[in-house]
C-alpha cells in the first residue's frame, strides 16, 4: 500500500512540479558552469547503495573544496541561485525520480552516505530497515541543526513507530518547515562526526 502511495503522489509531483524544475535547471545553467542535476551516492534500504539525485546548489566539484561535505550557512561554494533552492528545498525535487525508482520513499529517514553509515553500531544500523525518505520525522523535527545521534534516535522512534498517523503528523509538518528554512544548516550544535 505504501508504496503504490509513494507511485502515485510521488508521480503526480513530478508532473505538477516539472514546469518549476525546468526554470530551476535553466537557472542553474545560466548560473554557473555544471550540470544542472547533482548526483551523490547514498545508502539505502539494507544497506544498498544508490545515486540520490538533487537540483545542484553548488559550484561544481565543491565537496573537493572547502568544508568538503560539510556545508555552512553562507558557504562561498553555494551558487545564487542554489541559495534561493536551498532555502525552499527546490533541490529535493529530483529526490521525487528516487521514490519512482523505488530507492527512495516519500517518508523515512534521510539517505546517508556510505562513510557514516560505516560508523553506525548495531541499534543505529536499524535505519536502513526502511527506505529513505524525502522527508521524515527527524527531517520535521530540527534536520540539519540537530545533533547526528539526535537525528539517528528520531529516524529510529519514526521506524518503531510507523503508523498512517505519524505520516500524517510529518507531512502536516512539513510544509512550514519548508516555508520557515528551519534547521538547513548544523549551525553550533548540528552536523555529522564521526
Amino acid at each position: 500500500m505504501r508504496r503504490a502511495i509513494d507511485i502515485a503522489l510521488s508521480g503526480v509531483a513530478l508532473l505538477v512540479s516539472a514546469p518549476l524544475v525546468a526554470v530551476a535547471v535553466l537557472a542553474i545553467r545560466l548560473d554557473s558552469p555544471g550540470p544542472a542535476i547533482y548526483r551523490q551516492r547514498r545508502v539505502g534500504l539494507n544497506g544498498r547503495e544508490f545515486e540520490v539525485l538533487k537540483l545542484r546548489t553548488m559550484v561544481t566539484g565543491a565537496e573537493h573544496q572547502g568544508a568538503g561535505l560539510a556545508v555552512n550557512e553562507n558557504d562561498a561554494r553555494i551558487t545564487r541561485v542554489g541559495a534561493l533552492l536551498r532555502r525552499t528545498s527546490l533541490d529535493e525535487l529530483p529526490n521525487l525520480l528516487n521514490v519512482l525508482r523505488g530507492e527512495m520513499s516519500l517518508i523515512g529517514p534521510r539517505p546517508t552516505l556510505p562513510h557514516q553509515v560505516a560508523a553506525y553500531d548495531e541499534r543505529q544500523r536499524g535505519r536502513l530497515a526502511i527506505r529513505p525518505g524525502v522527508t521524515g520525522w527527524a527531517q520535521v523535527n530540527g534536520r540539519a541543526s540537530l545533533p547526528w545521534s539526535e537525528r539517528i534516535e528520531l529516524d529510529l522512534y519514526y521506524i518503531e513507530n510507523r503508523c498512517w498517523r505519524l505520516d500524517l503528523e510529518i507531512l502536516k509538518r512539513t510544509p512550514a518547515m519548508i516555508l520557515g528554512g528551519d534547521g538547513l544548516y548544523k549551525g553550533h550544535t548540528g552536523g555529522w562526526q564521526a
